[in-house]
């Protein structure tokens, strides 16, 4: 068996400080930046995804940041396939790999080595039951969904997310099996010796306030004038996701006022935080480190470092 490659992952929610922190380790540990963020993949969109500036990066390489069109659609199987490349190119330059973001999803299928199915979509079926969602309601694709995967069912609920909900409901017609047990068929062995920290507050309401301080500072920064071109654009499904446009196309439409559309981002970027929580807390090997409990930055990060060193990378 090939030799693992050491990595180092800094996840949590927005706003949580991981660009500081994994800049100031990978110029301890010399290392480079491979990123995790699904919104900081297109070009022109900066601000509001807290793409970090030239300053914030401090010469330390960063991946996969601003080199998609945001007419480019853009899936987790590509960025796995990409990011895997990406480590084995700082590996193979005997530097550390940090793997930086707080897009679970991406962070989990790239770390335990996700291999994604082909031909498992149908743009007829899907539109089926998007058809029946608009005509039955959602409840009505979650009972489907209960009779022919029910751990689907289970974990999709209580959420109520349509998207998903669909995507497992054609899934199992496209291929004939359930997302469950693809899921857990496409799990292999990873390549990857992998040391997670996670960053967060341990009071909820430090952290919604440094997200709407955050929001603040880029509305300072030009964040209405860099929504009005990115909002010109033609943007792709993945890219009309990014939360910081959306809020503030009513705003430039005359329909909403300005104060309306920034508390309508904050309150959208602290949902998102939530739910970004909800998903990395199912994951017992995060250390959490509580970026409120800590009296300074110099404390955060030897205490992270500590940790690099406990892991005896």
């Amino acid at each position: 068996m090939s030799k693992k490659i050491n990595v180092i992952a800094i996840v949590g929610p927005t706003a949580s400080g991981k660009t500081r922190l994994s800049v100031e380790l990978a110029k301890e540990l010399n290392g480079e930046i491979i990123s995790a963020d699904s919104m900081q993949i297109y070009k022109g969109m900066n601000i509001a995804t807290a793409k970090p500036s030239k300053s914030e990066m401090q010469g330390i390489v960063h991946h996969l940041i601003g080199f998609l069109d945001t007419c480019e659609k853009f899936s987790v199987a590509s960025y796995v396939e990409l990011a895997h490349k990406e480590i084995k190119s700082v590996y193979d330059l005997g530097k550390m790999p940090f793997v930086v973001g707080g897009t679970g999803l991406y962070v989990d299928s790239l770390l335990n080595n996700v291999k994604f199915v082909d031909n498992s979509s149908d743009n007829f079926v899907r539109g089926k039951y998007e058809k029946l969602l608009n005509e039955k309601g959602i409840d009505f694709l979650l009972e489907m969904l209960k009779n022919i995967d029910l751990e689907s069912y289970n974990n999709l609920s209580s959420q109520k997310n349509a998207k998903r909900i669909i995507r497992a409901l054609e899934f199992y017609e496209v291929t004939g099996t359930t997302i469950t047990e693809q899921n857990e068929k496409s799990r292999q062995e990873s390549p990857y010796n992998c040391l997670k920290i996670g960053l967060t507050c341990k009071k909820r309401e430090n952290l919604y306030e440094r997200i709407n301080r955050r929001v603040d500072l880029m509305l300072e920064q030009g964040l209405l004038e860099e929504a009005e071109e990115v909002l010109k654009s033609d943007l792709s499904e993945t890219a009309q996701k990014a939360i910081g446009y959306k809020e503030l196309k009513p705003y430039f439409n005359g329909e909403s006022s300005l104060s309306d559309c920034i508390e309508q981002l904050k309150m959208n970027t602290r949902r998102y935080a939530k739910r970004q929580l909800t998903w990395f807390r199912r994951d017992e090997n995060i250390n959490w480190l509580f970026i409120d409990e800590y009296g300074s930055f110099e404390e955060l990060y030897m205490q992270s470092l500590n940790l690099i060193k406990s892991k005896d990378f």
